[in-house]
């Protein structure tokens, strides 16, 4: 499997605004994979065919993220009636989590997850992930973020539905731990109205942090992104599925195949066409400005 993305390193300069020579592109499966080992290898291996660097899931103890209250509630899904039978048919756990990481090897595809409570966070640990990811609603959760401190890994951090002073205290505490912080700018709505992305803020948090600044997005289609990588987003995290028709509450935010591979052939361009903002003269330009510049002497066209 690949090392860890050295985002610092790969953040070019030179050019009018930083643009990454290679944007980390995240294939977020989350629990789109509806319980079923097999689904998510399928889409394991959509990611992989369409040049993702790596694959994401979730993973949460449903009893200490919900109230029973909550997990007694109705709920109508192919597992069962209640809240409680619904939550647990989207989660994993050891036996697939071991073929999860025994097929990502396979591939040679790098996978973690976002862990939603500490047990969960300390179950991940026995994989040696490369990173953590700290979803938009844990931000504000200090025992947690203390404990994604304690591991020290590099850590992606959203911040949807999160103010300045939120994402102070989180960059603060990871940062005690010694942890390299990616932020994401993210909008916490499934799907998120593309009036409402507001791009720009990848600009305000790369000024205010100093730090490596990428987007994670919920809108359903792809040209968003490859706007956000046009601007700087050294990572670009969307949630991937099999079918957007498919059970879940995830799935209509999602890339099914053919967006994917639109979304990251774009974003592999961008390095390219964006350039280092030099102007030049081609000699190929050279050629047709003597062929249409007719009040030039042959000597004298496009000199220097």
């Amino acid at each position: 499997m690949t090392g860890r993305f050295d985002f610092a390193r790969d953040l070019v300069q030179e050019t009018p605004w930083p643009i990454p020579r290679r944007v980390f592109v995240i294939a977020e499966i989350g629990i789109n994979h509806n319980g079923d080992l097999s689904l998510a290898k399928q889409l394991i291996n959509q990611a992989k065919a369409a040049g993702c660097d790596a694959v994401k899931f979730q993973k949460r103890d449903i009893d200490q993220v919900y109230t029973a209250e909550y997990l007694a509630g109705p709920r109508e899904s192919p597992w069962g009636t209640t809240q409680r039978e619904q939550k647990a048919g989207l989660e994993f756990g050891e036996d697939e989590y071991n073929a999860i990481d025994a097929y990502c090897r396979h591939l040679g595809i790098p996978w973690f997850a976002s862990a939603w409570d500490v047990d969960s966070l300390d179950f991940l640990a026995r994989y040696d992930l490369p990173y953590n990811k700290v979803a938009s609603a844990m931000v504000t959760h200090p025992g947690f973020m203390e404990a994604i401190a304690r591991e020290g890994k590099p850590t992606f951090l959203s911040t949807g539905m999160c103010g300045f002073e939120e994402v102070d205290t989180a960059v603060r505490t990871l940062q005690s731990g010694g942890c390299e912080v990616i932020l994401l700018h993210s909008v916490s709505t499934y799907p998120a109205a593309e009036e409402d992305l507001n791009l720009a803020v990848m600009a305000s948090l790369r000024e205010r942090y100093g730090l490596p600044v990428g987007y994670s997005g919920h809108e359903a289609s792809v040209s968003p992104s490859v706007v956000a990588a046009s601007m700087g987003a050294v990572a670009i995290e969307r949630h991937i599925t099999l079918d957007r028709a498919m059970y879940g509450s995830d799935q209509a935010a999602s890339l099914e195949l053919s967006g994917l591979l639109q979304l990251v052939g774009a974003i592999r361009k961008i390095p390219m066409v964006v350039g280092d903002g030099t102007k030049r003269v081609l000699d190929a330009e050279r050629s047709v400005a003597a062929k249409l510049r007719y009040w030039e002497e042959p000597s004298v066209q496009v000199a220097g």
